[in-house]
């Protein structure tokens, strides 16, 4: 099967990157990616007990997770403002 593709307003080709994954031990809970999506795709969550560690108790508290990915457009704009890189992404195939 073919990669979903499009073409810009310009003519220029483009595939869209759908997102994933998002890696929960990464994220600081900032809903950067939250606040720059357009279809609700995350949720800010408290973060689970397990995920914290005895050297990181200054970061317990809140972490983004994935709501809704199958309503993700592709656009990327979560991967451009996230400051730790916590979001994977790809084409669809």
């Amino acid at each position: 099967m073919e990669p979903i593709t499009g073409v810009t307003r310009g003519g220029t080709p483009w595939t869209p990157a759908f997102v994933m994954a998002l890696n929960e031990a990464r994220c600081i809970g900032c809903g950067r990616c939250y606040k720059v999506c357009t279809r609700n795709c995350f949720e800010l969550v408290e973060r689970d007990a397990g995920d914290e560690d005895e050297d990181d108790l200054d970061e317990a508290g809140m972490v983004m997770r994935l709501a809704d990915p199958m309503d993700c457009i592709g656009c990327g704009a979560c991967a451009r403002v996230c400051p730790k890189n916590c979001h994977e992404h790809a084409p669809a195939c």
